[in-house]
């Protein structure tokens, strides 16, 4: 199967050299900032804004005002914009309809290149969500997150394709292993999906076990992995420059 090639600002997934993104998980406006000028000398592809970190996300007015002013910052470099609800790791716990009211208004300012859309919630209205970024340049990816187990390989997949299935631009898995067999379980996982699917693909397993998953990831179809500068988002994420050295060092196109 040919694997389509994603456009995110001036990167793209599913071809080249695997891409970094790195978090921003600010809790106030000047904490946002600050990172954004942390991360910018490191030169990741991707920048990805946790909004759950921040105070007054649940306040309109003010997570616009923060959503303009970071993508100034940012400039050229692209920018993927992330609500990680409680459940799958995030810092908030909010209704659904909170949720969907947030996730709603990011898109509509057209102030981020990409979004994140969590599979776990009602599929009509996250399907509403990706038509609404249909009229704009901004990529639906479409994430799922397990913090306390490895599902079997073909859940796995299962879920990945459920993801191409509703529209996503890219499919995005991260599972965390309780033994080494887990961790194959992902990339075996990763490797049939990337065969028979035609979206890009993020997958990684999470803590120190799994690292080797954000270094060998593209080997088996994965075109994202994520690192940190100063902060990290998830546990076993890898600082950028050590990161950069590693990928070099295997990925020679």
């Amino acid at each position: 199967m040919t694997n389509k090639i994603v456009k995110i600002g001036n990167i793209e997934l599913g071809t080249g050299h695997t891409k970094i993104a790195v978090p921003i998980t600010g809790t106030t406006k000047e904490e946002i900032l600050s990172q954004a000028e942390e991360v910018k000398p490191a030169q990741p592809d991707l920048v990805e804004w946790r909004v759950d970190f921040f105070e007054d996300v649940v306040h309109k007015s003010s997570l616009e005002e923060i959503a303009k002013q970071l993508r100034t910052s940012l400039g050229d470099t692209p920018l993927l914009t992330t609500f990680r609800t409680y459940q799958e790791g995030g810092e908030k716990m909010l209704t659904d309809q909170d949720y969907f009211e947030i996730v709603k208004n990011i898109i509509s300012w057209q102030q981020t290149d990409a979004i994140d859309l969590e599979l776990k919630h009602d599929q009509t209205q996250i399907e509403q969500l990706i038509q609404m970024t249909s009229d704009t340049e901004i990529v639906t990816i479409m994430s799922n997150h397990d913090f306390a187990e490895t599902p079997k390989q073909a859940e796995l997949v299962k879920r990945l394709t459920q993801m191409q299935k509703a529209g996503a631009d890219v499919a995005k898995i991260a599972v965390m292993p309780k033994i080494s067999a887990d961790v194959l379980t992902l990339l075996s996982a990763t490797q049939q999906a990337h065969e028979k699917l035609d979206c890009p693909l993020i997958t990684m397993s999470m803590g120190d076990l799994g690292k080797v998953t954000r270094t060998a990831g593209k080997e088996f179809g994965s075109s994202l992995t994520f690192a940190s500068v100063k902060n990290s988002s998830a546990p076993g994420q890898i600082e950028i420059g050590r990161l950069r050295n590693i990928l070099d060092e295997f990925e020679t196109e």
